[in-house]
């Protein structure tokens, strides 16, 4: 069923940046927001959510978005360009969900590739556990929109991030800006890769060539090539 708003915020309030939330990678611009702006974007985020789980990314219509959050087709464009800026807002949330978890319990493993195991059989599980809108995250990170990009990019330079504090066995320090560069040249390298194998897995397993444990075993298979002993 889908979730229904009841009346129809219109929204008068001006949002940041002429209406857009999507000009910067993090979430730094969205404390600016007024917290009638915040609830209003919860609805709509949580809405397509909603929808996806149902129909997966074919499923997500804005106006339907509109209408289950009850927020007008026009107050949703001052926040979100397209379906593509929410999912990737929802996938932002989630991936930020992850390394809080990885900062209150550490990645396991005394070798490199241990924890870098570790770190993605979470990450796979927190992006898989509902099949219908992780293919749509998934088709957003895809879709090759230029105005969603600088949000794709944000998500990869956090999970590379992460992968470097998984192969220093140090935690992710959360305070620094997502663009500053961490780690070595190799490890940048090594983190570039190792992003790039999860992503095609990812993809496999949304098109149903395997399964999540597959996706799992092929980042260990590229971890222990990539960081041999």
């Amino acid at each position: 069923m889908r979730p229904r708003g009841g009346s129809v915020d219109n929204g008068n309030e001006t949002c940041f940046n002429n209406g857009s939330m999507s000009e910067a990678p993090d979430t730094a611009p969205v404390a600016r927001l007024a917290a009638s702006q915040l609830r209003r974007m919860r609805r709509i985020v949580d809405a397509a959510v909603v929808l996806a789980d149902e129909g997966g990314f074919d499923g997500v219509r804005l106006r339907d978005v509109a209408e289950a959050s009850g927020v007008a087709l026009g107050t949703l464009y001052k926040y979100f360009r397209s379906k593509e800026d929410i999912l990737l807002y929802a996938l932002t949330e989630a991936l930020t969900g992850l390394e809080v978890a990885v900062g209150g319990q550490p990645l396991e493993g005394d070798r490199p590739v241990d924890r870098l195991v570790d770190l993605f059989d979470r990450a796979t599980q927190v992006l898989t556990r509902r099949p219908n809108s992780a293919r749509a995250l998934l088709r957003s990170i895809a879709s090759g929109d230029e105005a969603t990009a600088v949000k794709v990019a944000g998500f990869h330079m956090r999970m590379s991030r992460m992968i470097i504090s998984a192969i220093g066995g140090v935690p992710v320090d959360l305070e620094r800006p997502i663009a500053e560069r961490v780690g070595t040249e190799r490890e940048q390298r090594v983190a570039m890769v190792l992003n790039q194998v999860w992503f095609a897995s990812l993809v496999g397993w949304s098109g149903g060539l395997h399964d999540a444990k597959t996706v799992a075993d092929r980042m260990r298979e590229a971890a222990e090539l990539i960081l041999p002993d």
